[in-house]
């Protein structure tokens, strides 16, 4: 699975020193992270619709559309994908309840 979103990071980092009249991801950057939550937003919201719909096909299409702008909303950010997998590690085994009340808040 990480090699996909390898493969997408650095594209996505890439992205960062094209024309933004020649890249969807390039004009994204260059509107800011405000546009690039907006457009998580838009996409979380299809995918819960999707979801509630029960189409899975539309569910995958949806949530691919998510999990890519969130790549963008990261690489914005100056994260890669491996730093969530890392914190997901690192959840491995917790319970929910104990992992939450560890946070600092």
């Amino acid at each position: 699975m990480s090699d996909i979103l390898n493969r997408l990071a650095d594209l996505l980092e890439a992205r960062k020193s094209v024309d933004s009249e020649s890249s969807y991801v390039a004009k994204l950057y260059a509107k800011g992270m405000n546009s690039i939550l907006k457009k998580v937003g838009e996409e979380a919201t299809e995918t819960i619709i999707a979801a509630k719909d029960g189409n899975k096909e539309e569910l995958i299409y949806e949530t691919a559309d998510l999990w890519f702008h969130t790549l963008i909303m990261l690489a914005h950010a100056g994260l890669k994908p491996q730093d969530v997998l890392d914190e997901l590690a690192r959840r491995e085994g917790l319970s929910g309840i104990v992992e939450k009340a560890s946070r600092v808040e």
